[in-house]
This record gives C-alpha cells, structure tokens and sequence, in this order.
C-alpha cells in the first residue's frame, strides 16, 4: 500500500469511527490540526500526498499525521514491493485466512475497545464466516438491528433507552 493509499484509508476510517457516514475531508484534517494541535499543513499538500504526486513526508508532518490518525510514525510509509500484512499460507483454509484477516483487523481498532473485541469474537468462533453471514442478515433485516442494540444495550447486557439508538443502526459514542 502506498503512503496516499494509507492517508485516504485513515481519513475514511476516522470518518466511520465518527460516525460521519463518510470519509473526514482533507479540509477537515487540516482544520482539526489546526485547532486541536496547533500545527499546520495546507490542503494541497494532503491531496498531494494522497494522489502520489508527493511521495515522502517531512518528520514533522509524519509525527503530527500519525498524531491525528492515531495511528505509528512507522505506518506512514510505502510499504515495499510485495509487502502483505496478514500471514498468509497455502496450508490454511479460507476460515483460518478470515480469522487471521479479522484478527489483523482487531489490531489496527485496538484503540477503540468495542470493535476490537468483536472483531476478535468473530475470529475465535469456529464458524466464523457464518458469524459474518448473520451480521450481514441481521443488517439487511429493517429495524432488525436497531431493535437488538435496544434489547442489547451498550455492553450487550443492559437495556439501552429507547431513542438512544442513531441513524444507521449506530449507538452513541
């Protein structure tokens, strides 16, 4: 993955963490640096980054990107030709692949503690894809998952008010 691909999948998954239904916008990285971490880089300099046309970052702006993104120093690099994340094995079966992928997945939400550990159930159940299948199910079912975070509650065993649950099937942060 390139360093532009990195930036554009942190500001997509910043956007989803927000809860925003869509990706942070360049402009708002560079507002937020701003405001919150007094440190400035210009919206050009982002989208260059992001389309490739500037290939390196200066320390600084690494240090203050990873900063934002919450997110190592180290990741914001090109990785080298080749390069694959996840341990992968002609031996495995394509559950061991998907466990390994929603394991690898666990470890980059670490900071955010309810989608690690869902991620990480899916992964140690044995029939993991059919955890998935029913996910998506339950997803595609209207007012189906709006109704079980209400049953469920915020740590899945108490109620949650009722009116608490956001658009999209989202509890509040």
């Amino acid at each position: 993955m390139t360093l532009g691909e990195k930036v554009r999948f942190l500001r997509e998954v910043e956007g989803v963490l927000r809860g925003l239904g869509r990706d942070v916008t360049q402009l708002e990285v560079v507002r937020e640096l701003r405001q919150k971490h007094g440190r400035s880089i210009s919206q050009s300099y982002l989208s260059q980054i992001e389309s490739g046309a500037r290939r390196h970052l200066t320390n600084s702006t690494r240090l203050i990107l990873a900063k934002f993104f919450n997110v190592h120093p180290g990741y914001l690099v090109d990785d080298p030709e080749g390069f694959h994340n996840e341990l992968t094995s002609d031996a495995g079966t394509l559950e061991d692949r998907l466990d390994l992928w929603l394991i690898s997945g666990a470890e980059r939400f670490r900071r955010h503690p309810e989608v690690n550990r869902a991620l990480l159930a899916v992964a140690r159940h044995r029939e993991s894809r059919r955890c998935l299948a029913l996910l998506g199910a339950i997803l595609e079912t209207p007012g189906l998952a709006e109704r079980l975070l209400q049953v469920l509650g915020p740590d899945g065993r108490d109620a949650v008010p009722t009116g608490a649950v956001r658009a999209k099937g989202r509890r509040p942060a």
